[in-house]
């Protein structure tokens, strides 16, 4: 699957076993008020283990473990940011740490000690967010579930900022929360679930377009010193889901895709480096992954995105749609006498903005931060200076004229694969299927 220039989902092929994943499975679950409490009553009951109704910081361990692995953090202890962040969830407010502008590929995990300012960002730790659940609560089907929903400001809190225990009614509220959050990014980004199997990329080496495309990709590659091993390996990482290969900078990839294929090259990756050998060595090495992934398909989770401005001219077209969104940015920004506003917030306010404009959080793409930068510079955004709301929404307009304008003349395409293991594992009891 791949998306056009407007972003809109459209098939590549005609397999049946690709899967978007667009909320809707997530809404119907949470929508469904007796199976959404009978599932939060099993959960409830597996996570309160000393029976006393309330759930304690340490019997909340589970859930905030699987909360994060479905924002696509890092497993708690292996990364010093997210470990961080798993402490501080624990006993915080989650609306201090997670702010979502409607994306689930574009999460924004914001510090405690600033508006805006974001702590921890990655689209690859992301992606699965809203997946994760899709696929967890697949699982739970032995208690007569559906599927699930739509954006809420995200969790709440579990705690309360305090170290005391959470009742059941919280407990619900705050789970329901997060789930409608993750289908609001889904309905708005889609992720496709792909199955790759190798019969697309021995369609691609079998084609007319192989040669030249491959030639083109040696030609871009340059590895001085490097071996042939080195540009095969390197080659395989240019390829996309589109020609029928999983992301080769996945580790599971290359130590159950790559790494076999390139062994049964055996000495003639010791073959001196030309476009010949290249060639040859890397057809061999292709069609030995085909084999692979007919015997052992992987799983990818695709998002694509391509930001083009259309969402801001149509945003800043409808009056009515513009003054309620720059109402809800503004809400929460800090101002000084007289009710004047400090032109520093105006990076605060397009972020708040960036759902409404089909922008991604700023943070989350490069690219895209170097547009939305670019523009707030232009209208002053560290100058210090104190304005007055009307004229805050004006320069706020102004910014976001000027990343159409940027946006219309070279669009932004932004496509991440990640590899998803089935069945979903997990140490927790929260999202796992619960016995009736």
């Amino acid at each position: 699957m791949n998306k056009n220039s407007s972003g809109k989902m459209k098939e590549k092929s005609s397999s049946s076993s690709d899967k978007v994943m667009d909320g809707s499975d997530i809404t119907q679950l949470v929508e469904n008020e007796k199976v959404f409490s009978n599932f939060v009553d099993h959960k409830f009951q597996e996570l309160d283990t000393d029976c006393d109704g309330k759930l304690s910081v340490k019997e909340l361990q589970p859930a905030v473990a699987d909360i994060g692995a479905a924002l696509g953090l890092p497993a708690q202890g292996t990364n010093p940011e997210s470990d961080y962040i798993y402490t501080e969830v624990s006993c915080c407010p989650f609306s201090s740490f997670f702010c979502f502008s409607g994306s689930t590929n574009n999460c924004l995990l914001r510090g405690t000690y600033g508006m805006g300012t974001p702590m921890l960002c990655s689209p690859q730790w992301s992606i699965l967010g809203g997946i994760a659940f899709e696929l967890i609560f697949r699982h739970t089907m032995t208690l007569g579930m559906q599927n699930p929903t739509e954006n809420s400001a995200v969790l709440n809190e579990f705690t309360h900022g305090k170290l005391q225990k959470i009742s059941k009614p919280e407990f619900k509220e705050v789970l329901s929360d997060f789930l409608l959050g993750m289908a609001a990014g889904l309905k708005r980004d889609p992720v496709v679930i792909l199955r790759i199997d190798g019969e697309d990329l021995h369609e691609f080496v079998k084609s007319l377009t192989f040669e030249p495309e491959m030639l083109s990709i040696f030609s871009e590659i340059g590895l001085p010193g490097g071996s042939l091993k080195d540009y095969i390996i390197k080659a395989f990482e240019k390829l996309t889901v589109d020609h029928g290969m999983p992301p080769a900078t996945d580790p599971w990839v290359m130590s159950n895709v790559v790494e076999p294929a390139l062994e049964c090259l055996g000495d003639a990756l010791q073959l001196p480096i030309s476009q010949d050998t290249f060639l040859a060595a890397f057809k061999r090495a292709a069609e030995s992954i085909v084999q692979l992934l007919k015997e052992q398909p992987a799983i990818v989770a695709h998002s694509q995105n391509t930001f083009d401005g259309s969402g801001i001219k149509k945003l800043l077209s409808n009056k009515f749609e513009l003054d309620k969104a720059m109402d809800s940015a503004l809400r929460g920004i800090p101002r000084e006498r007289h009710g004047t506003i400090s032109k520093e917030y105006l990076g605060v306010a397009l972020d708040s903005l960036a759902a409404s404009a089909d922008l991604p959080p700023l943070g989350a793409i490069d690219q895209m931060d170097d547009i939305m930068n670019e523009a707030l510079k232009m209208v002053g955004v560290s100058d210090g200076k104190v304005v007055k709301e009307d004229e805050f929404k004006k320069l706020l307009a102004e910014v976001l004229g000027s990343i159409m304008l940027q946006l219309e003349g070279n669009s932004v395409s932004v496509s991440i694969n990640s590899i998803v293991h089935e069945p979903v594992g997990s140490s927790s009891t929260l999202l796992q299927p619960s016995s009736p």
